[in-house]
């Protein structure tokens, strides 16, 4: 909910801090006073065009800022991709919505909640550009209006037209249908069966430079596989040539090693005197035939411990003779590192590299394989994909049309207690005009919100068909029956110029209805019915001053204070009759009483 509002040389607003409250809260004061100026700072902050003109005069800058408190769930929600960029609708893909959907486009925007709450404020300069800051951090405007748009709605006179949209529309009938697991079905078929297009677009599209491309892989991969390269062969194959053409000194070498170690493992005429192996023997006899105990057995057990290792070194050693090959080995290995060679020269540098080229080829040569035989059973998975997207695409029609019924029958009964009585809506659900290819992003449905303002009116769609205080009126009817139907709105809703041509006992049913909706949502109303400001759990006023003497250039100065106790009656009073006598004092009190019940 929207925690605090701070605004800065905004128009007539020198300095002004609200805090709404979490139920309904209601903006009066005398026409003119600069009440419209509160919904421009909340726009501002949704990412609005700024406009320098707006600057109080004599100010540098104006300045806006909003504090959102989230709920712990929606900042504990796990953060998903971005945006969907269709250009249908703005949904997210992630299927979150409201204060969690806000959080994670936050964090896509390098900026997390601190102690539950988001900072958006805006600067505005009278001479040049503005600066957008999220949570301290400037980011562009476009984000600051994706987040606010998820955490405030406004029905105002500029800004009823985005419900005249038919994704808006989708979306909101969406909402109170509740079918977002039909909804999640039908994208991930219509996911598959786009991805199948977009491959068979890649093959029908081909020309000669990609079937040359082809060829060329078809080529490659067939002289991979007829050379058959393992990892790591070229590497081996070169050590065993090293020792083949290393023979002779690795067997002398060796010989003479395994001479001066043990004589009994090569020609004893071949070595001059002992080995070290029976030396060492010897000096363990000799330690052993000293019948003196302690260190001469302790030194003794150690040679033969040495002896011991040197027979592993003696058994390693001998192992090595004659295992160097022939000519004729030498001949094949150069052959083979040769082969392996010219394919690490072209696809290399090493074997892995070669044998990871060729898998990727045989991926790639699929998509480049235009063969009609290829297309055809491309062609043939993409019915069945077809298919499936459009069954799923009828079960989500399905829980459409019902919810469409219902919404229309009860917002029409809404419209009736809110002094449009003959009014009516219709949510008109029709399959897409697109006999070749029906289906859509979102299904295969067009959603038409049809709007008849009183008894004998053409049906037209909305927007075309109903002034500003009638539509922020059959607003107010459809966000009461989606609250009804599914629960808290995890949103602030604005309304300007609801009470607009509205009175009497009227009256008292629109203030009844805010308050309906303020149970689970917040709710903020510009107003000038008392009627209406009666039924909020908060009251503002905002009020014009003329200037001081001493600033006299800096124009009437608008301030804006809570009024509470007495200040709310008299108020109340000035709102019901223009003055504060003591019969209409005396009526406030009782319209508050009335109210609070």
């Amino acid at each position: 909910m929207l925690e605090e509002l701070d605004i800065r040389n905004l128009g007539p607003i020198r300095e002004a801090t609200i805090a709404p409250a979490a139920g309904m809260t209601a903006i009066t004061g005398e026409t003119g006073a600069g009440k419209s100026m509160l919904l421009s700072a909340i726009r501002l902050v949704s990412g609005g065009a700024a406009e320098s003109s707006r600057v109080s005069a004599g100010a540098d800058e104006a300045w806006a800022q909003a504090i959102f408190a989230l709920a712990d769930d929606a900042v504990t929600s796990e953060h998903s991709g971005d945006t969907d960029d269709t250009g249908d609708a703005d949904d997210s893909d992630s299927g979150l919505t409201g204060a969690a959907a806000a959080v994670a486009k936050a964090h896509d925007a390098g900026v997390d909640p601190e102690d539950g709450e988001l900072f958006l404020s805006r600067t505005v300069r009278a001479s040049g550009r503005s600066r957008a800051v999220l949570g301290g951090k400037s980011v562009p405007r476009s984000v600051l209006g994706a987040i606010a748009g998820e955490l405030v709605t406004i029905h105002g006179q500029t800004d009823q037209l985005k419900i005249a949209a038919s994704a808006r529309q989708r979306e909101f009938l969406d909402r109170v249908a509740g079918d977002e697991a039909e909804l999640a079905a039908y994208r991930k078929a219509w996911d598959a069966l786009t991805a199948m297009d977009e491959r068979l677009e890649r093959l029908r599209s081909q020309e000669s430079s990609a079937r040359q491309q082809a060829d060329y892989l078809r080529e490659s991969i067939d002289h991979i596989n007829r050379t058959d390269p393992q990892p790591g062969e070229d590497e081996e194959l070169k050590a065993r040539r090293e020792r083949i053409e290393n023979a002779a000194d690795i067997a002398q070498g060796v010989g003479s090693a395994l001479g001066a170690l043990d004589a009994s493992q090569v020609d004893v005429d071949a070595t001059d005197g002992a080995s070290a192996v029976e030396l060492i023997n010897h000096a363990v006899t000799s330690l052993r035939a000293i019948r003196v105990g302690g260190t001469f057995a302790e030194q003794a057990d150690r040679l033969e411990s040495i002896n011991a290792d040197l027979g592993d070194v003696v058994f390693a050693l001998s192992q090595e003779l004659g295992d160097e090959g022939s000519v004729e080995d030498l001949d094949q290995i150069n052959g083979r590192i040769h082969e392996l060679g010219d394919l690490t020269r072209r696809w290399g540098p090493t074997l892995a590299d070669v044998l990871a080229w060729r898998d990727k080829a045989a991926f790639d040569l699929e998509d480049l394989d235009a063969s009609p035989e290829k297309v055809a059973e491309l062609e043939s998975e993409r019915q069945t994909l077809y298919d499936a997207a459009l069954a799923a695409a009828d079960v989500l029609s399905a829980a459409r049309v019902a919810a469409a019924a219902d919404l229309g029958a009860r917002v029409t009964e809404e419209l009736g207690s809110l002094a449009m009585l003959g009014a009516s809506l219709e949510v008109r659900v029709t399959p897409r005009d697109k006999a070749d290819d029906p289906l859509g992003p979102y299904g295969r449905d067009d959603i038409a919100f049809l709007f008849t303002p009183f008894e004998g009116s053409p049906q037209l769609p909305m927007g075309k068909s109903a002034s500003g205080g009638e539509l922020s009126r059959l607003m107010l009817a459809l966000e009461l029956v989606a609250a009804d139907t599914r629960g808290g709105a995890d949103q602030t809703f604005i309304f300007d110029e609801v009470d607009a041509g509205v009175g009497g006992k009227a009256a008292v049913e629109l203030g009844k209805r805010l308050a309906r909706l303020a149970r689970s949502a917040q709710v903020i109303v510009v107003t000038h019915l008392a009627q209406v400001a009666s039924w909020a759990d908060a009251q503002f006023v905002v009020t014009k001053e003329p200037p001081d003497a001493d600033d006299d250039d800096l124009g009437v100065v608008t301030t804006i204070a809570e009024v509470n106790g007495e200040a709310r009656v008299h108020e109340i009073a000035r709102m019901l009759s223009g003055s504060e006598s003591e019969a209409s004092l005396d009526h406030a009190r009782e319209l508050l009483k009335e109210s609070a019940l």
